[in-house]
């Protein structure tokens, strides 16, 4: 499984893969129809060479495209982090494997300094997920502002707030890949 730069040949798996009921409710932008979602990952792709967002497609081991993964809302050195995987790639092991590569990306490549994550709090299978990821902390009482500012939305919505900086990330990632050998590379176009 690996990460790659978003493109529009890979829209048509992942429109069918987000449109499911278990997936759609809790994708960030939601397209009414496949030409909007080739529209709105234009406009990513698009918001990505303007260094508002980093976004990455999720290919599986046969470089199917399963999902993406998104670093939204950056300024300084922080985002907002949004995730999807399609219902068949649901409780394989993609989701962690996917932050991971990203996370590297992010903090070794891109010198970002802290993800941000905000999560439905009906969306129990997401933060059941972030909760197992060892350099994760609940940020609702150390981001007040944030948390605030979340929650203050015209859906209605609540959620939690959670938070993965560098310092956290960089010590998880030297107890565990000590046998790395060379520097991480960004991502070929």
């Amino acid at each position: 499984m690996l990460l790659k730069k978003r493109d529009l040949s890979d829209c048509q798996a992942l429109y069918s893969l987000l449109t499911h009921p278990d997936v759609f409710p809790f994708i960030r932008h939601k397209p009414n129809s496949y030409e909007e979602f080739l529209f709105m990952t234009k406009q990513t792709i698009e918001a990505e060479e303007r260094g508002e967002m980093i976004s990455r497609t999720i290919v599986d081991e046969w470089d199917r495209p399963i999902g993406t993964i998104n670093l939204y809302d950056i300024a300084n050195g922080a985002g907002f982090l949004g995730t999807w995987l399609g219902k068949p790639y649901h409780g394989k092991g993609y989701n962690i494997l996917a932050k991971e590569l990203f996370f590297e990306e992010l903090f070794f490549v891109q010198n970002m300094e802290t993800v941000l994550l905000r999560i439905r709090l009906e969306n129990i299978r997401s933060q059941k997920a972030a909760e197992k990821i060892p350099y994760v902390t609940l940020a609702n009482q150390s981001r007040p502002s944030i948390y605030k500012a979340i929650n203050e939305n015209p859906s209605g919505y609540r959620y939690n707030l959670y938070e993965i900086t560098k310092d956290a990330y960089s010590l998880y990632y030297k107890k565990n890949n000590a046998q790395v050998q060379g520097p991480i590379h960004p991502l070929e176009a």
